[in-house]
């Protein structure tokens, strides 16, 4: 049985592993942990059973891993420095076996020449000290791995960075044992490209949208969306719309985006999620910015009414873009002035997003940055995402009032 503490540490490595997090920043375990059987076992049977994971992470980026997992085994089994303290009994043992006293325990004979080997297993035995009286072993299904990897025709790094991937954004609900982990995860088929062939950023998952996506994770977020009818602007890849259908419990959903292309990837990653439609209704719609909304035929545009809370992660980035973007917002106020409008926002540029305030002020709307500040990297446990770049989380609502908006 894997001790809890291990698996947490599993849990953040498998959570990294699954984002695609790039091996060098991987946070590895102690060798002395990683060389147990067990360990190995999870590894094998969580991060690379390709019968058995149906969203794999791509060729190269597996391979990547596994020889860097081999070499820190390797290393671990090989380096006596690695190895955990002698139990007593161990010690007792070294006692007698320095005194020339021989005793009959369950154990191998030290002798190499009596050793046998494990047909499943990649074995290094130990002989110096009774304290390593047993085996210290490199998983058979790992190795196999690695080696079908090897013998395949992998994509070169950057022949593989251009194609879309299975990236999985998981936000812990700490596992409480081996077999039910807990996380609110969302696996997408996304770019790992920062602009697309197509000329698009929407086909990746951006930081803001990781951060709020956290803050939906709180009590204070979920109390906001749950049983309410969201709607999406920006959506990308859709992970806020999904997440928030998958888990937060939502009465319904729709994510949009102004390419068309986004929104159909957006429709493949919902299927990807295999959401209940039972539970929540999960739309998607190309809207542009600006464009004037039609009361009449919402429900009928949308397959949903007019939504209790508006969600926009990294849609302040393009200057140009933001007259377009409030118009939007003041479409909304107008079909439910009760609406809540959540914004998280990267700030790249001071000047763009100061630009993106002043159109709110002018359109009287009430703003409130939301203190909800992005988790330092070192101790990041999902998702994982760049933190020093200020992301900030904006709540804006506008209150009602028949005040001439002309007047002086």
């Amino acid at each position: 049985m894997i001790e809890q503490n291990v698996l947490d540490q599993l849990a953040v490595f498998g959570r990294q592993y699954f984002q695609l997090v790039d091996p060098s920043q991987l946070k590895w375990l102690e060798g002395s942990i990683l060389k147990k059987a067990d360990v190995q076992s999870w590894i094998f049977s969580y991060l690379f059973d390709a019968d058995n994971i149906s969203t794999l992470p791509p060729d190269r980026y597996r391979l990547r891993v596994l020889k860097a997992l081999i070499s820190k085994l390797e290393k671990a089994i090989d380096d006596p420095e690695e190895d955990p303290p002698c139990h007593e009994d161990d010690q007792l043992l070294s006692a007698f076996y320095c005194s020339g006293i021989a005793l009959d325990l369950n154990i191998r004979n030290a002798s190499p020449s009596n050793s046998t080997e494990s047909p499943n297993t990649h074995t290094h035995t130990h002989f110096t000290d009774p304290c390593m009286y047993y085996e210290q072993e490199i998983s058979d299904d790992l190795m196999t791995a690695l080696s079908s990897l090897l013998g395949a025709n992998v994509l070169s790094e950057s022949e593989s960075a251009q194609q879309k991937a299975y990236v999985t954004y998981a936000y812990p609900r700490h596992a409480t044992s081996e077999s039910s982990p807990q996380d609110y995860s969302v696996t997408l088929l996304e770019s790992r490209s920062v602009i697309s062939s197509s000329g698009t950023t929407g086909l990746r998952t951006w930081e803001a949208a990781l951060l709020l996506g956290q803050f939906l994770c709180s009590d204070l977020g979920d109390a906001l969306v749950r049983g309410k009818k969201v709607f999406e602007l920006g959506a990308g890849t859709g992970m806020l719309s999904i997440l928030c259908a998958k888990h937060l419990g939502v009465s319904g959903i729709v994510a949009t985006d102004g390419d068309e292309a986004v929104v159909d990837a957006i429709k493949t990653n919902i299927f990807l999620n295999e959401i209940d439609a039972s539970r929540t209704t999960v739309n998607t719609a190309a809207l542009r910015w600006g464009w004037p909304l039609n009361a009449n035929t919402f429900s009928e545009d949308y397959g949903m009414d007019a939504p209790d809370v508006l969600l926009g992660a990294d849609v302040t980035y393009d200057q140009v873009a933001i007259p377009a973007l409030v118009s939007s917002m003041r479409e909304f106020f107008e079909l439910k002035p009760a609406l809540q409008v959540l914004v998280a926002a990267t700030i790249r540029n001071e000047q763009t997003f100061q630009t993106f305030l002043n159109a709110c002020k002018r359109n009287r709307f009430t703003m409130e940055q939301i203190e909800f500040a992005p988790v330092p990297e070192q101790i990041q446990d999902g998702p994982f995402y760049p933190a020093s770049t200020p992301i900030q989380i904006w709540r804006i609502t506008r209150v009602h009032t028949t005040e001439d908006a002309f007047a002086f």
